[in-house]
Formats: C-alpha cells, structure tokens, sequence
C-alpha cells in the first residue's frame, strides 16, 4: 500500500496538513512567518508530517500562458455562466487562458490550440503588460518516502522503526531512545528528532487507521485526489496514465519520482506526478539508501581486524622464540 501525489491538481489548499495534525495528535510547529510565498510550515519535520510546497516560477505551464493580464475580465459574469460552460466558450480555462473581455470569444480553442486572436492578445500582454502574474506555483504535499530499502530500519538499534505488514515504515515512540542514528540515514531528510523530547517522529502513515480498514487522513481529505491511496502497483498504473494525458496537452515536463522499485531505494511507498526537476521541489535527484555500503564495510573491517591479530600473533612467536636461548645462557 502507498501514496501517490499528483502535483498538477494539488490547490495548496493545506487540509492534508491539517488532518494529519488532528488525526495523529501532532503538536503545533510554530507560527513563524518566513517569507517564502504561502508556505509557513517550511519542511517536512518531528511535528511536521506532511508539507505542501508552494514554488514560484515565471514559467507557464503547458499551454498556458502566466503572463496574460486578466485585469479587464468581468469575474462575475464568468460566474453567471455557470460551471457547465464548456471549454471553447469559457473566457478562462486552467490551461486556456483567456485574452479579452468575457464573452468575446477572445478565448484559446478547447482542444489545447490557440486562436489567432488569443495569440495576439498574449503577446501583446506579454510586451505591454504591467508583470502582474508573470509567475505560475507549483505546489506539492510531501511526505514521508516508506522506502522499499529504509536505511532508518538498518540503523535503528532497539527496533523502533519497523516494517509494517501494510509495507510501511512507522516509529514506535514508547521504544525509541533517541539515539538519532536513523536522521541522517535517511535519503530524504524526513525523519527529524522533537526539540525538548529527543524522539524521532514522521509519518506513519496513519497506521492505526489502516488496521482498521480505513484510508490515511490526509488522503481522505485532499479535496482535489491530488494525494491518492491504494495497492502501489495500481497506483503506478494510474499515473503513468496521468503523466501520458499532461504530456498530450502539451505539459512536457510532467514526470514520475520514486515510482521505480529499481531505483537507489528500491521504489519508494510514497511517489509523486511532478512538473519540474525533483530539485525545484527539493528533492534528490537520485536517492540511494545510505546504508548499501554497510556490508562491504564490515567486510573491510573484519579482514583488518584479522590481519591485525594475525600481525600481532607472529610478533609474539617471534619474540618468544629469541628469549628461549637468551634463558638457556643466563642459567
């Protein structure tokens, strides 16, 4: 079982953030007020278990244009016309901007392509415009990954972190002693200890809710099914499906991230749909589990040792061998 986060219906709306706070009794992180657009929560942390991303581009997206200034559109006559208006009527779509007074039929064709007119419009909005909404957001709820290869399950030494039978990976508090050898395991930066307690804390990605048949939170509250839950295999299906829908509109960038289970992790139980590089998102590019050298470590280690005893062995036989005769002499 496992998430599957399509970033291009995420709104940004936060109540995934909320949820998982109220489900999972997790304490308030802080009201700071940091600057970087509308996000407040900064990252994923002990009290933070997911995290909606807002990053701001002056970049459209698909056939969109996110430099046109929509400042003469009539918002409330749009409104009138109701949420059946179809496509090649709407003044303004998502992904087809309009470029005139609503009504005019100024507005990009329905099927993706542009009028002459929608062109023009652009362009001259492009050079005459004010640079109101030269920007588009990209925004994403993170998560804990539930790796298939969790270096924190390696490291962990009194089995706090375990492997669930559901695939996840969920930290015991009442056995965690705070030893923090599982932070800098992880390929992601998730897991985090609270300040004042010590303990690890991440997602679990609402374990007691899964044994009891239902949904994590965060996914039962995502208004858009931007965060989606289910077998992994189908969930794979479904967005390779999604990633093939956003590239025919013209969204090429669309792309899949931890949904390989031959990548550095083993395929992660949390994959996400994104429209951009993994960095823009702050995402490694390509993680691997920092523990893949561990064994071959302790190989090296146990051939050293044994070289070392062996060396220190011959040192004594040799040196007991020169003291016999010296013993024979002075007697």
């Amino acid at each position: 079982m496992g998430f599957f986060t399509d970033t291009s219906v995420c709104i940004g709306c936060k109540a995934c953030e909320v949820a998982c706070k109220e489900w999972n009794a997790i304490p308030e992180d802080g009201l700071d007020l940091t600057g970087m657009s509308y996000d407040n929560s900064q990252g994923l942390g002990a009290s933070t278990w997911r995290h909606v991303a807002f990053i701001e581009q002056s970049k459209p997206l698909g056939h969109a244009h996110a430099d046109v200034d929509h400042g003469d559109v009539d918002v409330l006559a749009l409104a009138a016309q109701g949420s059946g208006t179809p496509p090649g009527e709407a003044a303004i779509t998502p992904t087809t901007p309009g470029t005139g007074p609503a009504g005019t039929g100024a507005a990009d064709a329905g099927d993706g392509s542009q009028g002459a007119q929608g062109v023009e419009g652009t362009q001259e909005a492009r050079t005459d415009g004010d640079g109101r909404g030269e920007l588009r957001w990209l925004m994403s709820s993170d998560v804990c990954k539930h790796c298939t290869h969790a270096a924190c399950l390696d490291v962990c030494p009194t089995g706090s972190l375990f492997r669930t039978e559901f695939g996840t990976v969920v930290v015991q508090e009442d056995i965690c002693n705070g030893c923090g050898y599982c932070v800098p395991a992880c390929p992601y930066g998730v897991i985090e200890q609270r300040p004042h307690d010590g303990r690890a804390f991440k997602c679990t990605m609402c374990y007691d809710r899964l044994g009891a048949g239902r949904e994590p939170a965060c996914a039962k509250a995502c208004p858009t099914e931007s965060i989606q839950f289910g077998p992994l295999d189908e969930l794979r299906v479904r967005a390779q499906e999604r990633v093939d829908q956003l590239r025919e509109a013209g969204v090429n960038d669309a792309r899949l991230y931890g949904h390989d289970p031959q990548d550095g992790v083993g395929g992660d139980g949390a994959f996400f749909l994104l429209l951009d590089e993994p960095e823009v998102y702050g995402l490694p590019p390509d993680p691997v589990v920092t523990t893949r050298d561990l064994p071959d470590m302790w190989r090296h280690a146990g051939a050293a040792a044994l070289t070392l005893l062996g060396g220190l062995a011959a040192v004594f036989a040799a040196h007991g061998r020169d003291r016999a005769p010296a013993r024979r002499f002075w007697r």
